[in-house]
């Protein structure tokens, strides 16, 4: 006879457990502690032998619940599955899959490749799995993650708009899954199958000064600047040195070649070495800040404390405090102003500027210049450069 809800809510303790028999083998094993545990009667598919397994604990199982876990286990064991085995088949695998979790393997790939990244690249990484990847698939095992939900993750940003961040993640998901792959944890890259499925980011050009006389302006606003002198050398080695924002403000000086006059460092982007030739002015001025952040490792050490380099938006909000819109001057404006006076007003060749620019330059033979290639002539071209700078600011 069926048990009714109240028959499993009174039913109490003796001295022995006592097993209250449900329908179709679901029983309720009453034990002697006072505990209540769902229990199902069958026979073992393989040899038929009686056994019993355990679906759970009640209160946490209901009556209704109980019964529809048992004839779930029911439909298994007519299909030739035994339910015990099972169970002990998938735990094993919970187990095996706790180290192979898409969270727990992007963490080892960014342990791996994080050191040789800047401190912009880590913050924007680790922006992009607590926010954008994590959330959704970290908890999945690697190998279990689809193409259809890796897009449906990454729509979740498109559909608000984050082009930008969509590739970005896309490509932090695509290296790590490559990175499972490396390690024998996953077969194949499932962000590879979504070639053209996402929306592109349009291309966003940077704003920018390139006349001579609204150069002059900026060059005067700089020289004038009330704000700390961190930030004004920030400001004044953006104009000499033309490198990108996130490298300029993470500037070791254990980079700086003081004989050579030189700036030797990794570029993040390309992932290759780079040499800035230092002019005199900018030899000026990095000796002029040296006193000011003789704590730190960075040349332009944050202002909440030494061991942090300057802020993401240093420049930038002392671009808006000399009067300069974002649609006027950016941080990365620096980069366009300098190739587009250098070709215009200095004639110095495009590959020169290019390969100044840390950009990935190729001869007409598609080889990669090196970073001392050319060398000597790009030492003249960063010194008349900084003089040519200094004529525009000081010209009546």
């Amino acid at each position: 006879m069926a048990l009714t809800e109240l028959q499993v809510k009174q039913s109490k303790a003796a001295t022995k457990d006592v097993p209250l028999s449900d329908e179709k083998g679901l029983r309720l094993l009453v034990r002697s502690t006072g505990s209540k545990t769902w229990q199902l009667r069958y026979r073992r598919p393989s040899d038929r032998k009686a056994d019993i397994f355990t679906i759970g604990p009640y209160p946490e199982i209901s009556l209704k619940t109980a019964r529809q876990k048992r004839d779930q286990i029911r439909l298994l064991i007519s299909q030739g599955v035994d339910p015990k085995s099972k169970q002990k088949a998938d735990m094993t695998a919970v187990k095996a899959n706790a180290g192979n979790t898409f969270d727990t393997l992007a963490e080892q790939w960014f342990a791996t490749k994080s050191p040789e990244w800047s401190v912009s690249h880590i913050e924007r990484t680790r922006y992009i799995l607590n926010n954008h990847l994590n959330p959704w698939i970290g908890k999945r095992p690697i190998s279990e993650i689809t193409p259809p939900e890796l897009l449906s993750v990454l729509k979740r940003a498109q559909d608000r708009g984050l082009l930008e961040t969509t590739k970005r993640a896309k490509q932090t998901a695509g290296q790590i899954f490559r990175y499972a792959i490396h390690i024998g944890s996953l077969a194949s890259d499932p962000s590879r199958d979504l070639a053209g499925a996402l929306t592109n980011a349009k291309v966003k050009h940077f704003a920018s000064l390139t006349n001579p006389a609204d150069v002059k302006n900026l060059l005067i606003a700089i020289e004038n600047y009330q704000g700390s002198i961190i930030v004004q050398s920030a400001l004044k080695l953006s104009a000499l040195l033309f490198q990108r924002p996130g490298e300029m403000r993470t500037m070791l000086w254990k980079d700086i070649d003081w004989e050579a006059c030189e700036w030797r460092y990794r570029v993040t982007k390309t992932d290759a070495d780079h040499i800035v030739p230092l002019s005199t002015q900018s030899i000026g001025i990095l000796k002029a800040l040296q006193p000011y952040t003789l704590r730190s490792d960075y040349v332009f050490p944050s202002a909440r404390g030494a061991s942090r380099p300057l802020s993401e938006n240093g420049v930038r909000v002392a671009l808006r405090t000399m009067g300069f819109t974002n649609e006027d001057m950016t941080a990365h404006g620096f980069r366009a102003m300098a190739r587009t006076l250098l070709d215009e007003c200095l004639n110095f060749p495009p590959e020169l500027i290019e390969h100044q620019l840390a950009h990935a330059v190729k001869d007409p033979l598609g080889r990669a210049y090196n970073r001392t290639k050319h060398l000597p002539q790009r030492k003249i071209m960063m010194q008349t450069w900084s003089d040519y700078l200094d004529k525009l600011r000081l010209e009546s």
